[in-house]
């Protein structure tokens, strides 16, 4: 009898110390950043950012689906030097707000357009990878005023899709699979985005596999599935015949999330790269040798070289 009470005891801490954990909130449960967190209130959401660097000039980093602000840390080490450097968590992603929203291209660059207001930001590059990419495409086209110039890292939004391939996607990508995704799979998912994965990619995938226990993980899938859904409902290609603003479009020579090797088998990097060259009036593309789609993070000192030399070019 002594024993099954102390069995249950057991039990009984063990599952309130669970359920305690289960509480935190993500932005709680996340590692520490490379670089300390502010926040700032828009309307009702409460957006989580990163400021380093006091130069003339400021870069404006957004960060890609199922990212943060973090994912910068290689490129705000360096360019704070020279920069006054912000990368955001945009709503939905790590210790920034989850509300119900549409998690569109549009919604991404209203909000971040509010926080150019509030922080009074000028002298703005914009810079955007991946999903902050194609909502860098929307802000920079609907707001051309406040951003001086532009520059997409593996950018979404420059590969098309019809709409039988939007809707399988959309169909496939749902809140319970990624809620239930194995942390085997979160460690494949993760190794699709490097050419050679770097050894500090391991905290990414070990925060990944941590929110699972946050008390807004579900919210934060359902963020990621409606981003998804967001870029395709709300594609910028149309608007990249619109962009005003020098820009520069960089991709890893061996990126395998875009294009899609599944529905564009026959679509190549350089060929998006091409269709970019196409569609923006003023646009250099570049591509950065052994990188996958996370080359900001791969490659960070041929990223941050050509950042440097593009922002400060006439």
């Amino acid at each position: 009898m002594k024993q099954l009470k102390l069995v249950l005891l057991f039990t009984l801490i063990s599952t309130s110390i669970f359920s305690q954990q289960e509480t935190k909130p993500m932005k709680e449960v996340l590692s520490e950043y490379k670089f300390e967190t502010k926040s700032i209130t828009l309307d009702s959401l409460n957006i989580s950012y990163v400021k380093e660097g006091n130069g003339e000039k400021t870069l404006l980093f957004l960060h890609g689906l199922s990212s943060n602000s973090d994912a910068w840390s290689k490129n705000i080490e360096a360019l704070s030097k020279n920069y006054t450097c912000i990368a955001l968590d945009l709503p939905g992603y790590g210790k920034s707000s989850k509300p119900k929203a549409d998690y569109t291209s549009t919604f991404f660059a209203d909000v971040t357009y509010q926080f150019l207001q509030k922080l009074k930001l000028k002298n703005v590059v914009l810079v955007g990878h991946s999903m902050g990419g194609q909502a860098s495409i929307k802000l920079a086209t609907t707001h051309p005023n406040v951003i001086d110039k532009l520059i997409l890292v593996a950018p979404a939004g420059i590969e098309k899709f019809t709409k039988t391939e939007g809707d399988m996607i959309k169909s496939i990508y749902t809140a319970d699979m990624v809620k239930h995704t194995t942390n085997e799979q979160i460690r494949k998912n993760y190794a699709l985005n490097f050419y050679k994965q770097p050894e500090d990619v391991s905290k990414m995938i070990e925060d990944r596999i941590k929110i699972k226990s946050s008390s807004d993980f579900d919210a934060h899938c359902e963020a990621i599935v409606k981003s998804v859904s967001g870029m395709i409902d709300d594609p910028v290609f149309e608007d990249l015949k619109d962009i005003s603003q020098k820009t520069l479009v960089l991709f890893g020579k061996n990126d395998m999330l875009i294009p899609n090797r599944y529905f564009h088998p026959t679509l190549s990097v350089e060929k998006v790269g091409e269709i970019a060259e196409e569609q923006i009036k003023s646009v250099t593309v570049k591509y950065i040798d052994e990188s996958g789609h996370f080359v900001q993070f791969e490659k960070p000192e041929d990223v941050n070289l050509l950042i440097r030399e593009f922002v400060e070019e006439d």
